[in-house]
């Protein structure tokens, strides 16, 4: 493999093994599947590892000769190509921008009226599921019936994480209800952040942000020293990880298209 991969891209393979990917080596790209969650579309991925990835015939054969059955294509490339080519497939060329911080992120303090605590109980993982379940239909993203076995699979993964010790997920609760979670892995000396979230109407309140502080206190006890988020290039919420402290360190390409949710191939 002669391309270096990024802290982000780095830190998704060593989270997907502790999960149960299989990640094979074929020259020039690697091949990521995950058993325990089919639906998971960067957990069942192409990863170019040399050029630019701009033979677009080709890397769209590769991933549908591996992926046969797929309803998605994702190929994560190791710089920007000509999106000329994906285009003219109906694949667009996404990017994330991986930051990252090596001192303690800061923790803002958490608004008055919420509690924030790891998840434990059942009650509460059945919230997460949830609320991810209604934001999808909320926003049409996905097809409902397929992303809720993707994220009650990925809730269960994640919990055997927490289970074995490899990482915490944190939530926001007003009253009885979970209004904002993420999670965050432990990898050595490097801790990896998970699915920030908050819903919608209690948005611009800083609960992410304390939750990011707690999250990284929580793994600089457990000896990390590099802390690793991801982020897609134009969320907003880039502005606010910035501002605790992450710099940029990476950015990772990726060609990607899923089946609209309402068709019925």
């Amino acid at each position: 493999m002669s391309t270096q991969l990024s802290p982000g891209r780095r830190t998704d393979l060593a989270i997907l093994r502790l999960e149960g990917a299989i990640v094979s080596e074929r020259g020039d790209h690697l091949v990521v599947r995950s058993p325990n969650n089919p639906g998971f579309h960067w957990g069942n991925f192409v990863l170019v590892t040399t050029g630019d990835g701009s033979d677009a015939d080709r890397w769209l054969s590769i991933f549908a000769q591996e992926f046969p059955d797929a309803r998605h294509v994702a190929i994560d490339l190791p710089r920007m190509p000509d999106p000329a080519g994906y285009a003219a497939h109906g694949v667009a060329i996404v990017t994330d921008d991986v930051l990252v911080s090596r001192s303690l992120p800061t923790r803002p303090p958490l608004p008055q009226g919420y509690v924030a605590r790891i998840l434990g109980t059942d009650d509460d993982w059945e919230q997460l599921i949830q609320r991810n379940i209604q934001e999808n239909l909320d926003t049409g993203e996905h097809e409902p019936a397929g992303y809720e076995c993707f994220t009650r699979d990925q809730a269960m993964a994640r919990r055997e994480l927490v289970s074995a010790g490899h990482a915490a997920f944190f939530g926001a609760f007003a009253g009885a209800d979970l209004v904002a979670d993420l999670g965050i892995v432990v990898l050595g000396d490097t801790a990896r952040y998970q699915s920030v979230g908050t819903a919608y109407h209690h948005r611009r309140k800083g609960l992410a942000g304390h939750l990011l502080g707690a999250a990284a206190a929580w793994a600089a006890e457990r000896g990390v020293h590099e802390w690793v988020i991801v982020t897609g290039s134009t969320n907003p919420a880039g502005r606010l990880y910035r501002s605790l402290g992450f710099g940029e360190a990476a950015q990772n390409v990726q060609a990607y298209w899923a089946l609209p949710p309402n068709s019925p191939g």
